[in-house]
């Protein structure tokens, strides 16, 4: 499948919900699947009419497990796929929330942090072993892994290799709100009801000023 059939968006009118749709491999990203993904992240940014965005993965076991090993040291001659998705992320200038529905690995991490708000339920663990496969992690997500746990947690995830439960990583503030399994999608959804009544510009204008306090 080509890296778009991976990644299936439904709009629901003012809500676009993103899921990385390879279970079979734990929604693992390919390179073709940071491309799409930058493309979505990239167009909602222009959408006029889009009021949040929700990201999660398919089938009900892993939300991502990171890059696809396979794929993990390619070579591209243009810039790198990875932060040109990080950073499209970053731009969408409506709420986006990440539904944490299993472990969340490396690249998932890149996802979820570069979303403002995290739940998970009560499978997710989080983990960004940048060590054992000898990369390097984006700035940005370490800027924003400290920002949110502080330095001595930020450093047992990234130089100690430690994996995170659910329940640790809402204490150490890395996850907002943990929620039942069943009724992820439903939180994530019932918090975006105000955002999705919102003015548009009002609505950009109060993340932008969010967004510049971190």
């Amino acid at each position: 499948m080509r890296g778009a059939d991976l990644i299936q968006t439904l709009r629901e009118g003012a809500l676009l919900t993103v899921t990385i749709n390879r279970p079979d491999k734990a929604n693992s990203l390919t390179t073709e699947m940071l491309v799409a993904l930058r493309d979505i992240f990239r167009a909602s940014s222009q959408d006029d009419t889009l009021r949040a965005v929700l990201i999660t993965g398919a089938g009900g076991r892993v939300f991502c497990a990171g890059a696809d090993l396979n794929t993990l040291y390619d070579e591209t001659d243009g810039p790198d796929p990875w932060d040109e998705m990080a950073r499209a992320l970053h731009a969408v200038p409506v709420p986006t929330i990440a539904a944490i529905n299993g472990p969340c690995i490396g690249g998932g991490l890149t996802l979820a942090l570069g979303c403002d708000m995290r739940f998970a339920g009560p499978k997710a663990r989080f983990s960004y072993p940048v060590l054992k496969n000898n990369v390097l992690p984006g700035q940005y997500d370490v800027d924003r892994l400290r920002a949110l746990i502080g330095q001595g947690r930020c450093a047992a995830i990234l130089l100690g290799g430690d994996v995170l439960g659910a329940e640790e990583a809402a204490a150490w503030g890395l996850v907002d709100r943990l929620v039942e399994q069943s009724d992820l999608i439903g939180a994530c959804r019932h918090l975006c009801a105000t955002a999705l009544a919102a003015e548009g510009a009002h609505l950009k204008t109060l993340k932008s000023m969010l967004r510049g306090a971190a």
